[in-house]
Formats: C-alpha cells, structure tokens, sequence
C-alpha cells in the first residue's frame, strides 16, 4: 500500500524534470548530502543547448537583479512538511461554506495549496506592504538547500516573529522587499487558470522594481496595464498633493483573449430614478424631462446622455445614427417605407449602414408590413428596434438601451473616492481598526471587470482588513454569481502603540481572542456577511467560511527522516502521529492537500462497525484513522467504491488484513485509489 506523503511539493525537481522532457543531455546524477542519488542540471550545457554561440563565462544582460535573489527563488521552490488544521468554532457554516480564510504565513500557505488549486484560480487580488520606510514585511528564512530547509520547517520550536520592520536606514531596503514578494507573487502564478488574471495594488516606492518582477515572473506579453487610481483624497509629504495609487494587472496567459470591462458611472442612480417613476406610473414624457434633468444636474457624458427616451415598460433607450459611417466608400441604398404613411423615407447620402435583409429583421418587417408598430407621444414610431419619426422625411434610427450597454472598458484611470476606512467604521460601531483599508468600491469594480463563471475562486494572499472577502460577498449578492474566495492572513500581533490597533487589541479582549491581525480581519468578514445579508434580503449565496491555519506536520519526525531515528526510539515510534494531534480532523486535511482534494468539500463523519469513518463529498475520500480495522470493514468500506480511501499504516488489526487491503479493492472496488499515512 503506497504512503501519502504528507508534504509539499518540491518545485526544483519537478522543473529539472521539465528541463530533462526538453533537453535529457542536460539532465544528470549527483549526489546530495545525504549521499543519496538525484537528478541535477547540468547548467554548462544548458546554456550551450540555449545558445547560438559558443558559450563561455556569464555575460551581461538585460534583468532585474538584488541580493538575495538566488535564495528566494530557492525558498519559493523548497518543500514544506506542514498542514492545515481546521478551526471548527472559528468559522462560520463550516460544513456548507466554499469559502476558505487560511490564518497563516502566506509563504506557507501558497505552497500548501499547490497541488489543490493548482490551475484553479480566476483571479487574485493582493495588496502587499508598499515599502514605504516605515512597512512591517515578512522576513523569510533563507537556507542553502531544499533538504535543510525540510528539515528546519518541520522542527517543533518554530520561529514565531515573522515581521519584521523594514526601515530606509536597512542596508538592504529594497532588497529585502523584493526578496518577499518575489517568491510569494512566483508561487500564486501556479494557482491562476489559464483565462485567469491577477491584479495587485502599489505604491510609487516599488511600482518600477514590481512591474520588472511581474515581467520576469509572468512574461512582458501578459503584462496588460498599470491602472491608475485616483483617490481623490491628497496625500502631502513631499510637497505635493499625492492623491493616486497603482494598480498592476497580469494575465496567466495572454494567448485566452480576455477583456476587462467596468459599467458606467451614475447607473445606480439613473436606474433608481426610473425605478420611482415607474413605480409612480409618471406620463412617459413627463418622466423623460425629469430623466434628462438628472442627466443636466450630473452632467453625465454622451455615453449615457444619448439613452434619454423610454418605451411603455420604462426602459431607457436612445437613436443610433444608421448613415454609412466610413467618408470614403458608400453603403447599401434600399427603400425603407414608413410605417405610417407608406412612402419612402430619406436615404442617407452616404447610403445604409445595414444591409436590407439586417434592417428588415431589426425591423420586424415581413411580407411588406411591419409586424408590431407602437406610437410614441410625441407622434414617432417604434418598430422592432427601428425608430421612425412622424413622416417619412427624416431619417430612422437603430435603437439600443441602455441597460444593453452597461459597460465599456476598463479604464486606465480610475476615480474612486478611498473610504475603506469608513466603510469599517461603519461595520465596527464607528471604530477604524486598520491603516488605509481598500474601499470595497475599489474590489467591487476589479471583480466585475473580468469575466467569471459559476463557482470561479479569488484569491487574497494579503487579506488584511478583509476587504477582499467582503467585496466578493457584497458583488454575488448585486450580479447573482457565486464566486467563492480564499483569504490569507498572518496572526500578526497587534502593536498597541498605534491607536487603531489598541482599540483592536481591546475588542479581542473583549471577545476572549488572540490579539492579532487575523482575529481582526475574521471578525470584520462576519460582520460584512450579516451586512450583505441585511442588505440583500432575497440574496441566498454563500456568506460563510472555512478557517484553516497553518501549522507543523501532524506527522512525527520518523514519518520524514526515519534513517535519522536510533534504534531505542523505533519502539515509540510505531505510531508515527504526534502525540497531541488526536483529532482525526487534522489528519484528514492533511490528507486531503496531500492528494490535492478540494478543501471546501462537505465533510461527514459517521460510525461503521464501532469505527470513525469520514466521508469527503460522500465518495471523492473515505478516511478511517481508527486502530483494530478488520478485514470485514474494509471490505464494506470497498463496496462503497469511492474514488480514494485511506488508512492509518498502524491501524489495522494484523498484519494479514493489511497486506490483504489491496486486493480487496481491486476485486470491489478497482478504480478506488489506497493509500495509508
């Protein structure tokens, strides 16, 4: 029976296998320090293999480079040996949610999620330390090789103090900064689909040494704008009134064409005001002056100025020229009778934009009559989607509305007042316990920009003031769709120095919790849910999430690096479980990253023959981590066909039922995949 191995995945081998796929003679055998045989590039001759030259010593070239460079890339590729642990009491509709917030080192996180996600993702939005002299970043721990980095992160006495500030008087500002969050930002690339896009926010301080990172990382073909937004709120610390921020946007894949899209500005208001009026039954020429009064008073563009008629059911609707648009050539010339009068209306001089048969379906017009003609008030016509004036004097026009041109493209400049600090004011009793929060107007507007489908993942690997969550919530609630998101945030002690966070540190108190950004963060997600919800009465998606924290293997050392045990400790090892992991929930999550198993599939626990035995989805995992299993239950268990079962290794009654259990899936259940841990 194969072994799970209960670790992440090692990155460097998996690109030397690639690199051997593509060129075997650069591909050979060393040995480790362990004197252990594995495969290693031979980089001499990779770079005669890439060359149109004959390759000699490094030479100069066009990249971005820093201290300590090498050993991020390095710490991006290296395994882990750690896990998630779910936090029942911690989260909201545990069993039900799809959502996930993961409390945690986000290094951490991004691998252990790997292989579920892998390729899963459709949009991640971060909104990293701006480096701005006075930022707390995450300080990695840099090692020479992936096997003691193995070794060190599996160790019980972790480093707690994951932060550290990053002054300007820090020899390697800069560095250090880009050290961070190149590893972070090469890992989350993984976990984007193909169509999917990733979007992070930034400062002037690192705008320019981020977009080389991105280039690198990403490719210069996916790189598809620097949005600009204006905040509108100046900021003056250099003598000038800064009132605007970075948006950067990559695609995973420039090849899967994708447009970005933002709708209208003054729609809500637009759509609430007809709303009143037709709630009010107003004449339909009366309630078009106080449409276009509302338009004069926002001074609204011609993009939404040109909507200003409504038909019988109040839907705004506009005329779009149909003269042939191109000053050089000429268009179709057809008769077009009128529907009132029946003669000929002008053509224009250039000629039709459409062909006649296009017209006469816009028009509704068959057997030489139009099929549905409506009068208007002011003695025009509506036929199909043509407009017809009183007689046959003045030109048709092409009818569009509004509601069918919501959207243009995403603009490059975006204006968007930044009061993410009151929206959290709002939602804490008037208290603001985070440092320049994003508006949820802000996320609200990159969500709706890319296309979504049903159940499409957004990932936040910066959660902070939870902003991400709660935007993602409060758009399903507006559009209907049900995007699902995944939040990471480091349990970063609260610095009761600062004001904002010492009133946090008091309402964790308060509710018997760690003092800690984190704690902060899930409670605001809560609270913005139960907004949602009360803002949003007909709305039934998903308001829930499931916490998961990162932690140390629930696997004792032995599991890892059994040649390292002496002889006396073999005894005590034979329950290869730490000692204080004895809720078999843990080891199911484990299990369930180690065979890349969505972490957001409903989890049931029921009792077979005097056993624990867990159900994944009902048949994606049967799990029992149960001592005594019998050959009996095995074999109920097989009948069930699921598509994965595992075991304990220890746990089975006798030798005989262990050596037995694959053969009784392969004549019950062949399909099923075994494992034990």
């Amino acid at each position: 029976m194969e072994k799970l191995k209960m670790h992440t995945p090692d990155l460097t081998q998996d690109n030397i296998a690639r690199i051997r796929e593509l060129f075997p003679s650069c591909v050979t055998e060393a040995k480790d320090a362990q004197g252990n045989t594995k495969y290693a590039v031979d980089f001499d001759q990779l770079k005669q293999e890439l060359s149109g030259q004959i390759a000699e010593g490094p030479q100069e070239r066009y990249q971005l480079n820093w201290p300590g460079k090498r050993e991020a890339l390095l710490t991006a590729n290296a395994p882990i040996a750690k896990t998630l642990r779910p936090a029942r009491e911690e989260s909201v509709d545990f069993d039900t949610t799809k959502n996930l917030f993961i409390e945690g080192d986000n290094l951490d996180a991004l691998k252990l999620l790997q292989e579920t996600y892998l390729g899963k993702i459709k949009m991640i939005y971060i909104d990293p330390p701006y480096n701005i002299g006075n930022d707390y970043i995450y300080k990695d721990d840099f090692v020479e090789d992936a096997e003691d980095f193995l070794i060190r992160s599996n160790q019980k006495d972790e480093k707690g103090n994951r932060l550290v500030s990053n002054t300007e008087s820090n020899g390697r500002f800069h560095s250090d900064w880009l050290s961070m969050i190149y590893s972070r930002i090469k890992l989350a690339r993984n976990l984007l689909k193909d169509s999917g896009a990733l979007f992070i926010s930034v400062g002037n301080d690192e705008i320019a040494n981020l977009r080389r990172i991105c280039d690198e990382i990403f490719g210069e073909n996916n790189f598809v704008e620097c949005i600009t937004w204006n905040k509108r709120i100046p900021k003056n610390d250099k003598g000038i009134g800064n009132i605007h921020e970075y948006i950067l946007i990559y695609l995973k894949n420039s090849a899967v064409r994708q447009e970005f899209v933002m709708r209208k500005d003054g729609l809500e208001d637009i759509y609430q005001l007809v709303e009143k009026l037709k709630k009010n039954q107003e004449p339909i020429d009366q309630a078009e002056k106080e449409i276009k009064k509302l338009y004069k008073k926002q001074g609204y563009d011609r993009g939404i100025t040109l909507y200003n008629s409504l038909d019988t059911a109040y839907r705004l609707w506009g005329k779009i020229n149909m003269s042939w648009p191109n000053a050089t050539t000429f268009g179709p010339r057809y008769e077009v009778p009128h529907p009132k009068t029946g003669k000929p209306v002008a053509i224009p001089d250039r000629g039709w934009r459409w062909k006649e048969d296009t017209f006469k379906e816009a028009a509704n017009f068959k057997n030489g009559t139009y099929q549905q003609m409506t009068a208007l008030h002011d003695g025009s016509f509506m036929c199909g989607k043509i407009w017809f004036a009183k007689d046959e004097n003045t030109q048709p026009s092409s009818i569009t509305y509004l509601d069918e041109v919501n959207t243009f493209l995403l603009r490059s400049v975006l204006s968007l007042k930044s009061d993410g600090g009151i929206e959290v004011e709002k939602i804490f009793d008037g208290k603001n316990y985070f440092s320049y929060p994003k508006p949820t107007t802000l996320l609200r507007l990159l969500l709706s920009s890319i296309n979504m489908e049903e159940g499409d993942i957004v990932l936040d690997f910066f959660a902070g003031s939870g902003t991400t969550a709660h935007a993602v919530m409060q758009t399903n609630a507006e559009d209907g769709k049900n995007r699902k998101f995944i939040v990471i945030q480091l349990p970063e002690k609260l610095d009761t120095n600062l004001p904002e966070q010492k009133m946090a540190a008091e309402l964790c108190r308060k509710k018997g919790v760690p003092e800690n950004i984190a704690e902060i963060s899930k409670e605001r997600i809560r609270r913005s849910a139960q907004k949602v919800k009360e803002d949003n009465p007909d709305f039934t998606g998903d308001t829930g999430f499931r916490v998961l924290k990162v932690d140390t293997s629930n696997m004792a050392d032995i599991y890892y690096i059994p040649d390292n045990v002496i002889q006396k400790r073999l005894l005590d090892a034979v329950n290869n479980i730490k000692p204080d992991r004895n809720n078999p929930e843990d080891l199911l999550f484990q299990v369930l990253l180690d065979w890349g198993v969505d972490l957001t599939l409903p989890v049931r626990k029921e009792k077979i023959q005097g056993k624990n035995v867990f159900f994944v989805d009902e048949d994606a995992l049967i799990a029992c981590f149960d001592t005594g299993i019998s050959e009996d239950l095995v074999s109920e268990l097989a009948e069930k066909k699921p598509l994965r079962v595992v075991f304990h290794d220890n746990g089975f009654e006798s030798d005989a039922v262990k050596i037995n259990v694959d053969q009784i899936f392969r004549q019950l259940s062949p399909s099923t995949e075994v494992k034990s841990i």
